[in-house]
This record gives structure tokens, C-alpha cells and sequence, in this order.
């Protein structure tokens, strides 16, 4: 029965009363605690259904007539308690709003020990959490809080315990679980009956199985423990990477904390359609394929990176996550911060050459961006149910929150960060902690008042814009609350652990200095005349700078003494300044027109980033040419003196910088000349010819074709994405349809978001690229909104694909199309992305006033520069 209740008659008829589990926001009691899981499920991939038996073993605080655990879309069957020589047999409430199941008995249940054991049977979801069909393979995707759709739990993060599993399946298929396998026998019906390893002491959002055609990695060991990845069989071929990341990175983790692998085995499995990037369930870890699989002769650096820090992430988890485990979704920033900002720090020790702490200062800047709204909201806020976690997988938990814990572990030193983060381990091993659990750990190991440092980074939203001055060796500085919109303030002000970077005469020196106060005046170390002065050393801090004249026209002068990350500091800080009114578009401009020499390809995407949005926006007819002349101007010079061809002893760095100004002079400037040496490459790609076009060329070249490109290639790209393997170039041909600014062809890509051609977990990225279609965007707008049920059920109703589908309205840009989105968005409301819908809606307006401002600027300094 769908509702979970017994059929009419049994004895788990429902029951109609008043109840706290009628309220959304219901908690578990905690005076009922399960302790170990022994549970066996049958499943049934061609109906996608199926059912299992369960026994709990419980320990009870206190006598009672009720238990209550978690249960959805679940038809129980059987329900029997025992404990102190008594079996007792329940009635049964199923209830919908908080995915409960109250049991309720006709005597109290006795104190102490006891046993809960259950029959059910159930459907596979249609989304992509709980247990869902993915393609061939069936896999399980649990958080949030969606174990309860295939086991009736205790599924609170709070609820730790050990779970011994079996698994019916069709035999045949590759059956995967949490632990090693222990017993592996084809049953007399035919099926395969698997049974694994007893885990350790988790949370049910961690758990997991995945069961399919799949084929794996030979087994490789890092010490004890047996590693492997596994893909469909016609992947097989792109495994290699994902397996030796892993065995790169898990030793690497072992090390930093001091403590092995908990899991006994470690598998990686790409799944077709993923809703997330992956899930780090403790000895299973999910993937969606382009985050794991990939052919490294063939990839650009790009998805190397990705791939390799998606991996590492997800490692991480095992130790703070899945060791140490957040109480309550409240602090599921302790999780994904630590996560992110602990796989850029492996990765850069396993390729220090990758230099990835410029891809990390790539993701602050999304942060940077987020938390200047009104509507944004703190590291660590308020969760009152499983349905707002959902809302903080986003930029201000993972990003912001790992740019908070590298600012205070670059204010402590790495030494003391790690011995803190070591003691944290051992003081809260297989238990559960909250944020200040850790925050006393790093005070301990530090002598540093990091509990004070750190709760008012991660309770209070938003975050300062430091105003600089200097006069010799003074330095002034000022803090407020940075807001993008123009006149906004507040009073907040934050402890900022800054390190001050300078020249003088004795060479170049670092300060470190806590800014508690709104005002402070500091004076430099060191004696002479101070050259320049940068106020976030090595961009480490969460935080803008604004410098008075002097300073910003000093820094400007010494641009090729400053690193990579304080130049694109330089830059991102005085863009944000324009989008605040607080800086001129003619300063940034100027300051632009000071880069063509520029050499290092992460520096030019930053500023190719911001070109690119002005020419989309902030510039008509003439001006428009005008820009799009200026930067071509800036870069085509290095264009001709890189050429299109890489040499065998080119270096990663100027691959890298080929592919940034072709991104700059193809898809900016639009440039004929790259435009004609980029169509016979890509045709010549597409004919099975992958030497044609070096691999960091392909996203730029491909979508600069593509854009220009006639039905034919349209066609080519079509048919490469429908037969190719390789995820990475799957998506890459996917995305380029949507790029074609032919009329005919667009309506033809916008026809693809509907008749099933594109995959589900791909349906926002579609729709934000059919949004960015400047030709095609008017259309599709209003398709959009005709067709809104139908782009709803493409996404699932998975809540994060939603919110990206949200998100990606930000592509619109006029005053006339705010109004267009508000009223839509209140005529169709989203109660599972509330905070999207906020965000979304501030950031069109804040656009569309910024549109009406800098238009006249943009077209004067233009005419200016050409006069």
C-alpha cells in the first residue's frame, strides 16, 4: 500500500490521531538509540521494485509505548518488537509530512535492550535519490535523508550504527555494498544472493549499493586496503585516471591525519545519471561519470583537475564525514568546507605543477559573488528539516566555507592547523561533532582565539571590504560590510586574519595582522621607502580590498611582481567595486588595457571572464565592435606568436595560455581569423582525427564552431554526442548545440531539452546554455515559461538540478525580462528552492540596474579610446 500501512484488517492498520510527526520540522527522539542494522533487500531491476526484511537491534532510555523512525513510499508488511522475553506487535501511522512511521504499541515497551524487526516491500524512485534506475545500473543516492525511501531508519545523521547487508539481484550483474564481499551464492531461483562486511558505526545517509553491468579496474592496494573503480564495460577504457587518483590521493590523506583508512576497501563507481557531482559513502563512493572517468591522453587540463579534486574530495569524507560525523544538517558545512578546501590541498602536493589553488580562487570568486546579496546566508544556519538541507549544497557552504578554513590555517601556519585537525579526529573518532568541537581543537594546538576567529566567519553572513591607505610605512585600514547593490550598508564588521604583502629596499616582506575593529592603523616591519603593498597576500583571505589611488596605481605599475592569485585579487575586487558603484568601469577598463602582456592563463580567463560579460551586456551595435576590436587588439599578437599547433616540449603553462586567448579573441572578440583556423580543426575532430585540435583547445574551439556553425556540423555534433564514450566530450558536444546562432538550428536545440535527447542530470546545464544563446534567448524564454511542467519533470524534481535551473535565469539580463521572471516565479512557486528563487531574483535586478548605469560609461570610454 503506498502509504505504508498494512492492508485493512491487519494489524498494521493506520491510526488516526493528533501527533509532533504531523509537523515538518519533527525531530527523533533520542531517548531510543539503534545500534547495528541487519537487513536484506531483493531487488528487481526490470519492475524496479523491491522488498525486504529487517532487524534493528535498539537500545531504549526509557519505557515506552511508541517508536518512531523514518519511512517513505514504503507498504510494510511485518512489524514485531522483542525485548525482556516479550514479542509485541504494532499498530502502524505512516506520515507523509515528516516520512515517519509511528508504531504504536498496546503496552509500553520496556528499558534496555531489544530488537525491532520489519517486512516491506517498495517501488524504485523516479528522481535520482533514494534507490533509482540509472540507465542498466540500479544505485542508491541517500543524502539528504533519502535511505528511508529503501530502508525504514533512524535517518538522522545523530543515528550512527553498523549495518551487515545482503542483496538479492539478478545474476550476472556486478552487486557493490559498503563492505567486502563475505558470501557470494546463486540462489535456487536463479537470483544472486551477495552478503557484505559488517561497516563501522554510520550515519544512513551514508550507505549505499550499486548493482549493474559494470566492470572494474584490476585491484590495486594502499596498504590493506583493496581499491578499485568500476564503469560500464564500454567505458572501460577511461578508468585508469580515476584509479590512480585515488591511489595517489589516500595515502596522501592517511598521512595528513594520522589515522588509516577506516573502510576496509575502497570502490569508485561512475553512474550514468548522477544528481549530484558524487556522494561519499563510506567505502562506495558514487560519481557521476564526468567527474570520474576520463581518457588523460586525450583530456584537457581542465578535467584532469576536476576529476582528480572531485576524487580527493570525496576521499576526504572518509575521515571528516564519515568518521566524524556533523549531529545535525546544520553543520553540513563541516563536511563540504573541510572537503573542498582539503582536496586542493592534496592535489597541489600530488601535482604541484597543476598549480590548483587558482582553480580554488576560481570557486571563492562564485562564493565572493553569492554572499554579497541581501539574500544570502551564513556557513552555518539554521536547518529546521531535511528538506532545507538541501538548500546548502551551494557555494557558501563548500566555497566560502573552505576559503574560511584556508584563511585561518594560512593566519595559524599548517603545522598547528593539522595538529588541531588531528586531535578533532581522535577526541570525536565514530562519533558525532559540532562546529565548535573543532574550533577548540585548533585553539589547543594553536594558542590562537580561533573559537571567537571562527564562529563569526561561519554565523554571520556576508563578509568585509577592506578600504587600504599608506603614507610611507602607516597603513590605514577600514572595514564594512560588502553588498553588490549600490547604497546598501550595514554595521557588521568581522575579526579578519589578513597577511599583508610589501617591496622596499630590503626585497619583499609578509605582516600578518588580525583586523578585529572597524578602523585600525598599523605600521609595516621594516625600514625605507615601501614600493607597493598588497593587502591579501597569495589572495588567501575572504575578503575585497579597496585601495585609495595611490596604492591601486602602485600595484598596476608592479603587476608582474604581484602572483597570479593577487592579480586576479586586483582585478575581481575592483569589478566588484564598479558592480557596487564604488569604482568607475573607465578604472577597470584602464586597468585592462594593462594585461596584454599577460602570460598566465588563469590570470587572462579572469579577465577574459569579465570582458566577455560586458560585451554580452554592457555594450550595443558599434560599442559593441568597438570592445570586441579592443580585445583582439590586447591578445591576437600572442595568438600568432603561440600559433594553433603545440610542440612536443610545450609546457602545460603555455598550452593553457593558447587555449585562454583563444577563448578570448573566438568567443569575446569573435575574431574571423581564429573563427577560420578553429572550423576545420573542430571538422577534422569530428572525422576522428583527435590530433587536430590540442586538447585544451576542444571546449573553446568546439563552441566557437559551433556558434558560426551550419546545419551540417550541427548534425556532426549531434551524432559525435549521441556515440561518444568519453563523458567529458559527451557533455562538451551536448553543450555545444546549444550554442548555434543559426534560427532554424535553435529551434532545433531547444527541441532536444524535451524529446529525451538530453540526459536528466544534464537538463539545467542545457537550459543555462540555450539561456546564454543571445540569438536563440528570447525564444527559449518564452518556451520556457509555456512549457514549464514539462522542464520540471526533466529535472526529477531532483532539488539541486532545480535550483541550477533557477540559477540559470540569471542569463537574462533587461529590466523587461526581471519583470517577466518575477511574475512568473510567483505564479509558479518553488517551495524546495526558496533561496534560489531570492538569490536569482536580487542578482537580475541587480544586472538590470547595472545594464541601465554602465551602458553610457562602456560606449564613452570606448569613444574616448578611439579618438
Amino acid at each position: 500500500m503506498k502509504n505504508g500501512c498494512g492492508a485493512e484488517g491487519t494489524p498494521l492498520d493506520c491510526a488516526s490521531m493528533a501527533h509532533s510527526t504531523d509537523d515538518l520540522n519533527f525531530r527523533l527522539p533520542t531517548t531510543l538509540r539503534p545500534h547495528r542494522y541487519v537487513a536484506e533487500v531483493a531487488l528487481d531491476l526490470e519492475a524496479k521494485t523491491f522488498q525486504g526484511d529487517e532487524r534493528i537491534e535498539l537500545t531504549l532510555d526509557a519505557p515506552g509505548a511508541e517508536l518512531i523512525l523514518h519511512g517513505t513510499e514504503l507498504e510494510l508488511t511485518q512489524a514485531q518488537f522483542e525485548g525482556s522475553g516479550k514479542k509485541l506487535t504494532p499498530s502502524v501511522r505512516a506520515v507523509a509530512v515528516s516520512e515517519t512511521l509511528v508504531l504504536t504499541f498496546a503496552e509500553p515497551l520496556p528499558a534496555g535492550e531489544g530488537t525491532l524487526t520489519l517486512s516491506w516491500r517498495g517501488k524504485f524512485s523516479e528522481g535520482l535519490r533514494g534507490l533509482y534506475l540509472s540507465g542498466k545500473v540500479a544505485s542508491t543516492q541517500f543524502e539528504a535523508a533519502d535511505a528511508r525511501r529503501l530502508f525504514p531508519c533512524f535517518d538522522e545523521p545523530a543515528f550512527k550504527a553498523r549495518w551487515a547487508l545482503t542483496v538479492r539481484a539478478p545474476k550476472g550483474l556486478t552487486v557493490l555494498g559498503n563492505g567486502q564481499v563475505v558470501s557470494d551464492t546463486e540462489e535456487a531461483d536463479g537470483t544472486r544472493k551477495v552478503t557484505f562486511a559488517e561497516t563501522e558505526l554510520l550515519s544512513s545517509y551514508l550507505i549505499a549499493l550499486v548493482v549493474g553491468p559494470l566492470v572494474g579496474t584490476a585491484e590495486a592496494k594502499v596498504g590493506d586496503v583493496a581499491v578499485r573503480t568500476w564503469a560500464l564495460a564500454e567505458k572501460q577504457h577511461l578508468l585508469a585516471f580515476g584509479q590512480d587518483a585515488a591511489l595517489n590521493a589516500l595515502p596522501r590523506l592517511q598521512d595528513y591525519f594520522g589515522l588509516p583508512y577506516a573502510f576496509g576497501k575502497l570502490d569508485q563507481v561512475g553512474i550514468p545519471d548522477f544528481e549530484a557531482g558524487a556522494m561519499e559513502n563510506a567505502g562506495l563512493i558514487t560519481y557521476r561519470e564526468v567527474a570520474l572517468l576520463l581518457d588523460a591522453k586525450n583530456a584537457p587540463l581542465s578535467v584532469q583537475k576536476r576529476v582528480a579534486e572531485t576524487i580527493t574530495h570525496e576521499l576526504a569524507h572518509q575521515w571528516f564525514g564519515n568518521w566524524v560525523t556533523m549531529v545535525w544538517w546544520d553543520d553540513l558545512w563541516l563536511n563540504e568546507a573541510f572537503a573542498t578546501w582539503m582536496a586542493y590541498k592534496i592535489v597541489d602536493g600530488w601535482k604541484p605543477h597543476w598549480r590548483v589553488w587558482l582553480d580554488f580562487d576560481s570557486g571563492k570568486a562564485v562564493a565572493l559573488h553569492l554572499d554579497a546579496l541581501k539574500s544570502t546566508h551564513p556557513i552555518r544556519g539554521v536547518v529546521r528539516n531535511a528538506a532545507e538541507a538541501g538548500e546548502s549544497f551551494d557555494a557558501i557552504t563548500y566555497e566560502k566555507g573552505g576559503a574560511v578554513l584556508r584563511m585561518i590555517e594560512h593566519f595559524l601556519g599548517e603545522h598547528d592547523f593539522r595538529e588541531g585537525i588531528r586531535l578533532y579526529m581522535r577526541r570525536h573518532a565514530r562519533a558525532n561533532a559540532v562546529a565548535d568541537d573543532l574550533w577548540r581543537a585548533l585553539t589547543e594546538s594553536s594558542s590562537q582565539p580561533v573559537l571567537e576567529l571562527a564562529n563569526a566567519w561561519i554565523h554571520q553572513s556576508g563578509y568585509p571590504v577592506i578600504s587600504v591607505t599608506r603614507e610611507g610605512r602607516t597603513v590605514k585600514l577600514a572595514q564594512r560590510r560588502f553588498y553588490s547593490q549600490p547604497g546598501v550598508s550595514s554595521g557588521e564588521h568581522w575579526p579578519v586574519p589578513m597577511v599583508l604583502r610589501f617591496e622596499d629596499a630590503g626585497g619583499i616582506h609578509e605582516q600578518r595582522v588580525l583586523f578585529r575593529e572597524r578602523t585600525a592603523t598599523i605600521t609595516l616591519e621594516g625600514a625605507g621607502e615601501v614600493t607597493w603593498l598588497t593587502a591579501n597576500a597569495a589572495s588567501t583571505g575572504f575578503y575585497r580590498v579597496a585601495y585609495d589611488e595611490a596604492g591601486a596605481l602602485a600595484l598596476a605599475a608592479n603587476l608582474a611582481k604581484l602572483a597570479p592569485s593577487e592579480r586576479i585579487a586586483l582585478l575581481a575586487d575592483l569589478w566588484a567595486l564598479v558592480r557596487s558603484g564604488q569604482a568607475e568601469i573607465a578604472t577597470f577598463l584602464s586597468l585592462a588595457s594593462r594585461f596584454g602582456a599577460e602570460t598566465d592563463d588563469a590570470v587572462l580567463d579572469e579577465l577574459v571572464g569579465r570582458l566577455g560579460y560586458i560585451e554580452s551586456r554592457l555594450v550595443e551595435g558599434e560599442e559593441r565592435k568597438a570592445l570586441q576590436q579592443f580585445v583582439e587588439k590586447l591578445w591576437s599578437e600572442q595568438l600568432v606568436e603561440l600559433g594553433w599547433d603545440s610542440g612536443p616540449e610545450e609546457t602545460d603553462d603555455t598550452k593553457l595560455r593558447r587555449a585562454s586567448i583563444v577563448r578570448a579573441l573566438g568567443l569575446v572578440a569573435r575574431s574571423g581569423p581564429v573563427l577560420e583556423s578553429a572550423r576545420p580543426r573542430v571538422e577534422a575532430l569530428l572525422e576522428k582525427r583527435p590530433a587536430a585540435l590540442e586538447p585544451n583547445l576542444l571546449d573553446p574551439s568546439v563552441a566557437l564552431a559551433a556558434r558560426h556553425g551550419a546545419e551540417p556540423l550541427f548534425n556532426a555534433l549531434l551524432g559525435a554526442f549521441k556515440a561518444e564514450a568519453d563523458p567529458a566530450s559527451k557533455r562538451r558536444y551536448l553543450m555545444s548545440l546549444a550554442a548555434f546562432e543559426d534560427p532554424a538550428l535553435i529551434v532545433r536545440a531547444q527541441g532536444l531539452l524535451f524529446d529525451g535527447t538530453v540526459p536528466m542530470q544534464e537538463t539545467a546545464f542545457f537550459v543555462g546554455g540555450l539561456l546564454a544563446n543571445r540569438v536563440g534567448q528570447p525564444s527559449f524564454w518564452k518556451k520556457l515559461r509555456d512549457q514549464w511542467e514539462a522542464v520540471l519533470d526533466r529535472t526529477g524534481y531532483a532539488p539541486m538540478i532545480l535550483r541550477r535551473v533557477i540559477e540559470s535565469l540569471g542569463q537574462l539580463h533587461t529590466r523587461a525580462q526581471l519583470e517577466e521572471v518575477k511574475a512568473f516565479l510567483a505564479a509558479h512557486p518553488l517551495n524546495e528552492v526558496q533561496q534560489a528563487v531570492a538569490q536569482t531574483l536580487e542578482r537580475l535586478e541587480q544586472d538590470a540596474v547595472l545594464r541601465e548605469r554602465l551602458l553610457p560609461d562602456v560606449a564613452t570610454w570606448l569613444k574616448t579610446r578611439r579618438g
